[in-house]
């Protein structure tokens, strides 16, 4: 199984009026942004039987950095060229606004409650990469995992599959919530996101196990703020492991 391991960001890095945690535009040319565009060539490459057209980034608990690693593949893989949306599913506690520095005010939420008859480019937003549209959240609803296994979700991941040439989808959790599972078992594939030093052997083995149960295609591992690397850079450390 392909790894890559990234690291918190380094306080330091320049930031000018680039967002926080997207290393991939704030330093495009550092080793970080490198393992990132890796990620992605080992992304296409484990899928090279069959065209790669949605992809979720997912962890076991909070606050492993998923939002920043699927903004920043997102930003990575529209770089190369591609259409790509980036749609925050968690909508428990959406942050991938945060990432772009866009608002929040309406997003997926609205779209799946139908409240305006609105189509999907009245949500649609544009950042500073070209190529890359964002799908915020919206306000956090009383229901998410019904939303997300709707029959209007289920229209819409095939909708914006013919439209783009990348859809990535950033989730909840996988402990305590059924949202990243609901979407794992109908994605072409899954980016799994661990938190070096607090996620145990044990969690990641009970989030292997609840992927297995949906037929997840899991293409690899993200080990996030793992030890290593030159202290400047962040996200700087990576392996290749075949077990």
């Amino acid at each position: 199984m392909m790894a890559q391991a990234v690291k918190k960001k380094a306080k330091g890095a320049k930031q000018s009026n680039r967002i926080y945690g997207l290393i991939t535009l704030a330093m495009p040319s550092s080793p970080v942004s490198e393992q990132f565009r890796t990620l992605r060539t080992n992304i296409q490459f484990s899928m090279i039987d069959k065209k790669l057209k949605s992809l979720i980034v997912l962890s076991a608990t909070p606050a492993a950095g998923k939002s920043t690693v699927a903004a920043n593949l997102a930003v990575t893989f529209a770089l190369q060229g591609n259409q790509v949306l980036l749609v925050d599913c968690d909508l428990r506690r959406p942050s991938v606004h945060r990432e772009f520095g866009l608002k929040n005010t309406e997003g997926l939420t609205n779209l799946l409650a139908n409240q305006n008859g609105n189509k999907i480019d009245a949500y649609l937003q544009a950042c500073e990469v070209e190529g890359l549209s964002i799908l915020t959240g919206g306000p956090v609803p009383p229901n998410p995992a019904e939303l997300l296994s709707s029959n209007r979700m289920k229209q819409l991941e095939k909708d914006v599959a013919e439209r783009f040439d990348l859809v990535i989808y950033d989730t909840p959790p996988l402990f305590g919530f059924t949202d990243a599972q609901i979407l794992a078992g109908r994605v072409d594939g899954t980016v799994f996101v661990v938190h070096y030093g607090e996620n145990t052997k044990e969690d990641v083995l009970k989030a292997a196990d609840s992927l297995k149960m949906v037929n997840a295609n899991v293409l690899g591992v993200v080990y996030n703020r793992a030890p290593g690397g030159q202290k400047e850079h962040s996200y700087y450390y990576g392996y290749h492991d075949e077990e």
